[in-house]
């Protein structure tokens, strides 16, 4: 057993080997035992029915054989009125009954018995016989005294000796069995202090070789969890579970290090993107442009127009840079394209019409600042710009379940084929291809999840361009607290 224990200690295993081990080591001997007392049992209960078959047989003989054969034969000689002939059915009785104890009698005072009562009450059947022969009532009257009473009395003698010899080896094999079972007891007994020893031992063994790493890896997750992300060797434990949950707790610290500078970067990304996106709607020629069409309205006296372009000109900037918040409403977003909208309109009036359809029950959720805007400003100048004819430019909100679809169409010039297929290639595989729809949609996803940001583009050359956007229902106080 030492040897086991020494050569299994320098092995790894899996703990499920040191069950089935423990198993076997209890198991086995106690199967061992359990066969050895049935069979015991089994031995004992065969020979215990056989003889006691036997006794239970022998007292089905007729206890008064021996009178009721001779007042039968009596009858039968004086030819009484109350004689019904030879009683041989009673002998043939007792023959059979005889005949078979002697297929089950092993013991050899007992088959000497049974072996006597069959072969006398062959020759008591003879002796029948031989009267019913015998003419001479003197002679029956003799044959009667010397051979019927005789006989019945050796069947009845023997019959009871029969009985004496198998009550007495029951009574033997009883004490025997008491006998073998104290013995059988003590036994197990010995073997179960034997086993508890050699698995107190085991246990000693196998507790120090489990609890240690396991105490050893505890402590160590202690450390991560306090903030400490320093990379360690493995802890090397005996058991392939528990290494395994040691390198696994390894491999998530390396992980945790890998993703804490992957958001790092992508943090970095994505503040680099909206400020390119901030950047891109304070746009000087933008700002040129609505000041010198201010300028001429006022001009040519349009009074009205140029205050309402200053108003929409103000509403924009103040949208735009709405305190410094990441994240607005979807009201305060439509209200952004809206003033950008007017603006335009102003100095396109006869090339774009527009209109918003986002319900108001939608406006409540959020989404990040400068979403929808570059979008429109895209349609203007890669749509409805390029079309011939006036334009029109739609923006809609739709809800789907637990998540808004937000759309922005133009009737425009629309794209070809090929550029439509590239721009979609672009968006699946994250590829730099038309930094405004790019940035739009990364930050979507790196705010929401990879199942939203543009969902998808539709274009048709002349006939116009649609963009599909996708966010969840957020709603500010989540997003509060996410922050």
């Amino acid at each position: 057993m030492k040897l086991f224990f020494r050569r299994k200690s320098t092995e790894k295993l899996r703990l499920e080997s040191y069950i089935r081990n423990l198993v076997k080591v209890i198991v086995i001997p106690l199967v061992l035992v359990i066969f050895f007392i049935a069979g015991i049992f089994f031995l004992y209960s065969q020979r215990y029915n056989s003889i006691l078959k036997n006794v239970t047989t022998a007292s089905e003989f007729n206890q008064n054989f021996k009178s009721d054969i001779n007042l039968k034969m009596y009858y039968y000689v004086i030819e009484s009125r109350y004689s019904i002939g030879l009683p041989a059915e009673d002998v043939k009785n007792a023959a059979e009954i005889a005949q078979s104890l002697l297929k089950t009698t092993t013991k050899k005072d007992s088959v000497t018995a049974i072996t006597s009562v069959l072969n006398l009450c062959a020759t008591l059947e003879d002796k029948m016989n031989q009267i019913a022969l015998t003419d001479n009532y003197n002679e029956k009257q003799t044959q009667l005294e010397n051979n019927i009473y005789v006989l019945t009395d050796l069947i009845q003698v023997y019959m009871y000796n029969y009985l004496y010899s198998e009550a007495a080896r029951l009574n033997e094999l009883q004490s025997t069995l008491t006998f073998q079972l104290e013995l059988v007891f003590f036994g197990i007994l010995l073997m179960v202090i034997v086993l508890l020893l050699i698995l107190l031992s085991w246990s000693r063994r196998v507790s120090r070789r489990i609890t240690e790493p396991i105490e050893a890896l505890s402590r160590r997750v202690e450390v991560i969890s306090s903030g400490d992300l320093t990379e360690q060797p493995a802890i090397e434990a005996g058991e392939i579970e528990v290494q395994a949950l040691s390198n696994g707790v390894e491999q998530m610290v390396t992980h945790l290090n890998e993703l804490i500078a992957k958001n790092k970067n992508e943090e970095i990304h994505r503040r680099n993107a909206e400020l390119a996106l901030l950047r891109a709607q304070i746009n000087p020629h933008f700002l040129y442009n609505t000041l010198d069409t201010i300028i001429w309205l006022i001009e040519t006296g349009d009074l009205e127009k140029s205050v309402q372009m200053v108003n929409s000109l103000s509403n924009f900037f103040r949208f735009s840079m709405n305190r410094g918040k990441d994240v607005i409403t979807l009201e305060e977003e439509k209200k952004h394209i809206l003033s950008y909208l007017e603006i335009q309109q102003i100095r396109y009036r006869d090339v774009m019409d527009y209109q918003i359809d986002i319900p108001g029950e939608l406006g409540r959720y959020c989404l990040p600042k400068l979403t929808l805007q570059p979008l429109v400003e895209n349609a203007i100048y890669h749509g409805i710009k390029l079309k011939r004819g006036k334009g029109k430019i739609e923006v809609t909100g739709r809800q789907e379940g637990d998540c808004i679809i937000l759309t922005v169409s133009d009737n425009g010039a629309g794209m070809p084929t090929e550029r439509l297929a590239e721009l979609r290639r672009a968006l699946r595989d994250d590829r730099v291809l038309g930094f405004g729809l790019r940035a739009i949609h990364k930050r979507l996803q790196l705010m929401f999840g990879d199942d939203y940001g543009i969902v998808d583009i539709f274009s048709t050359q002349g006939d116009g361009t649609q963009i599909n956007v996708k966010i969840p229902k957020w709603l500010p106080g989540i997003e509060e607290e996410a922050s």
